[in-house]
């Protein structure tokens, strides 16, 4: 399942039970794109990890301290000058947005308390880490984009924050049914299609699993439908919306013979035949499943190399068998040859040339046999 609103939804829950009020102990960088930032609250301690990973990005509470470089990279070592000791006194998400803000207090050097936010955004390979002061300007991010990367918005020290509006989309946590109904019914794609393209934060399993929860067919389009499916299908809509605001997360992964095959902050019932563990937290079921995918994913590289290893293997010795096996035939007849040279040898002397074959007696079996010769060679 893909990384959606949804999820960070469940992440914001379970931080604001753990974390909220806590302070920043440490604050490290084990990759160009990751942090880890310690955080005490209540007498318990907690990592957060942080990733804006183009092909893998990430937020959720770790038990596993990663190693740091020597030498911490200069937005570590910004982070540290403002945040370290500062007190996390807000966790946000903008409606159903696949963005985390987290907000925090600190003292300056003057001693004065001041704000400033921490900004999660998980979106692909524009995924980013943005750091900005308490008036929403950004004062750095662990990634850098200017114009001529982005022309939807620039990411750059001293630039306005601003979330990045590329696609026209209604916030499912309070759209009404009228809105609903209208912009399913705007979109000629297969229903699943229509509603993860028409609501921020939802994913295409989403999409399913609204088709599969409300008994529709989800390939078809919503202007084929009759108007009391499209009502079924928001009544199934509220029910997931629901869930979501009162923080019914029921944190899960799906097997199939024992690979993992999704993972959700909500049953899904259109999994209902697979293998499904449930977990406590999120973080608890995210670090599980990437694990075990990462895991998996190693083995099958590995396994390739090796197939691809022996495959050479294989091939190489194939060719030297088929060469050996050729050899191996053409000593069938040595003795039969070595007979017919010792005659060429013996009687040799009398053929007349330009001669393709003559008869002698093989002395080894007493008979009259006929040796073949090169008309085109002399027989001595």
């Amino acid at each position: 399942m893909a990384f959606d609103g949804i999820t960070i939804a469940s992440i914001k829950s379970q931080l604001e039970e753990r974390i909220l009020m806590g302070r920043i102990y440490k604050i490290s960088q084990p990759e160009q794109d990751e942090l880890l930032i310690t955080i005490k609250n209540q007498g318990k301690q907690y990592r957060l990890f942080l990733s804006a990973s183009a092909s893998l990005p990430l937020i959720y509470l770790t038990e596993v301290n990663k190693p740091s470089p020597l030498t911490a990279p200069g937005f570590c070592m910004l982070l540290r000058k403002h945040l370290q000791n500062g007190k996390i006194i807000s966790i946000s998400q903008p409606g159903l947005e696949r963005i985390l803000t987290i907000e925090m207090e600190h003292l300056n050097e003057l001693g004065d308390l001041c704000t400033k936010t921490l900004i999660v955004e998980i979106m692909g390979k524009h995924s980013n880490i943005i750091f900005c002061n308490g008036e929403g300007q950004i004062i750095d991010s662990i990634k850098h984009i200017s114009c001529a990367v982005s022309s939807v918005r620039e990411v750059l020290p001293g630039r306005p924050y601003f979330i990045p509006k590329t696609q026209e989309k209604l916030d499912p946590l309070t759209v009404t049914k009228e809105m609903f109904c209208q912009a399913i019914l705007a979109k000629p794609v297969p229903l699943s299609k229509a509603i993860y393209t028409s609501f921020t934060g939802l994913s295409p399993v989403i999409g399913e699993e609204l088709c599969y929860r409300a008994s529709l067919d989800s390939n078809q389009t919503a202007k084929s439908m009759d108007f009391s499916s499209i009502l079924h299908l928001y009544d199934c809509f509220e029910g997931l919306r629901k869930e979501i605001i009162e923080k019914k997360f029921f944190p899960v992964i799906m097997y199939e013979k024992g690979v993992p095959v999704e993972f959700s902050s909500l049953p899904l019932k259109q999994y209902k035949d697979l293998d499904i563990v449930s977990y406590t937290s999120i973080s608890e079921a995210l670090e599980v499943y990437y694990t075990e995918k990462n895991t998996l994913t190693r083995i099958r590289q590995k396994s390739s190399d090796l197939r691809k290893r022996v495959q050479t293997l294989l091939e190489r010795s194939g060719k030297k068998y088929d060469l050996q096996l050729k050899q191996l035939k053409d000593t069938e007849k040595k003795e039969k040859y070595k007979v017919y040279g010792e005659l060429i040898t013996t009687y040799g002397y009398n053929l007349s040339p330009g001669a393709s074959s003559f008869q002698a007696h093989n002395y080894y079996t007493d008979e009259i046999i006929t040796v073949p010769l090169d008309p085109k060679l002399p027989p001595l």
